[in-house]
């Protein structure tokens, strides 16, 4: 099933970030009908769970949807966007989480965004190409 995927390991990641999104989700959904969850509803702290939670999903299925898109004909511009990515879809929740822990890991956000806009880059010069 995987061989007809242009990048099994996007996949195979993306399915696993939603599968995290979920999870995370049904976790800290179990303290949300508190209003001083997380220091209430317009903290730093909450705000930074809920991006978390949703940068799971979301950047899951943006590595799903790269997986599925026809592979360029330039294998090294699709392997660096195969990578930048997956890093971004790993990085950006762990950066949101780690700020909701200590608001200091915010100056670490250039990393899952710098991955995901050279990750969208690499993918239109691929298609480009």
């Amino acid at each position: 099933m995987l061989a007809a995927v242009a990048n099994p390991l996007n996949y195979l990641a993306g399915w696993s970030l939603v599968l995290a999104g979920f999870l995370s989700g049904a976790a800290i959904g179990l303290g949300f009908h508190r209003d001083d969850f997380l220091g209430g509803y317009t903290s730093l702290r909450r705000r930074m769970v809920r991006l978390g939670h949703i940068a799971f999903v979301a950047l899951g299925i943006i590595n799903v949807v790269f997986a599925l898109s026809p592979a360029p004909a330039d294998q090294t511009t699709a392997a660096i966007a195969s990578i930048c990515f997956l890093t971004g879809g790993v990085a950006m929740p762990i950066v949101c989480f780690l700020t909701a822990w200590r608001e200091r890991f915010r100056h670490l956000f250039f990393i899952p965004v710098t991955a995901l806009v050279a990750a969208v880059v690499f993918t239109l010069v691929g298609a480009l190409s």
